[in-house]
């Protein structure tokens, strides 16, 4: 299964890395893909490179945000940020959103992680929604 990851640049809390953890160990990950920027999807990655699942990285044109995250097998071209979300929520099989918020907010711009979760569901594309408390959705 290949998986791609959505969250905030303020980083998982320890629930949320705690059940994407545990998903990695009962699941057959082949592959993961994500943003690389800072916060989320650095955890992100230290979760994958632990079980050691290869990742692809989707970095934004942006640079500022970005976290240039070590031992990638591949670093897709940079695109806008919600571009990139919507290549990796295309090349996966299922997206694993870790959100800051405890529930979904009223759509709004500058929200990358619930734009990501929205396109995800327009698309019909497998998700998993892990709250603050890790609670799944």
């Amino acid at each position: 299964m290949i998986v791609g990851y959505t969250g905030t640049r303020e980083g998982m809390t320890k629930a949320q890395k705690k059940v994407i953890d545990i998903f990695f160990c009962d699941n057959d990950v082949s592959e993961a893909h994500h943003g690389d920027c800072i916060g989320g999807d650095e955890d992100f990655h230290k979760i994958c490179r632990k079980h050691s699942i290869p990742v692809v990285l989707h970095p934004p044109e942006d640079e500022r945000l970005r976290a240039f995250c070590k031992g990638a097998v591949r670093v897709e071209r940079p695109y806008p940020y919600l571009v990139r979300n919507q290549h990796i929520v295309n090349a996966s099989d299922l997206l694993l959103a870790a959100p800051k918020e405890e529930y979904e907010p009223d759509a709004m711009r500058g929200q990358g992680t619930w734009s990501t979760v929205r396109y995800a569901r327009r698309s019909l594309s497998p998700m998993r929604v892990i709250w603050p408390d890790g609670e799944p959705w």
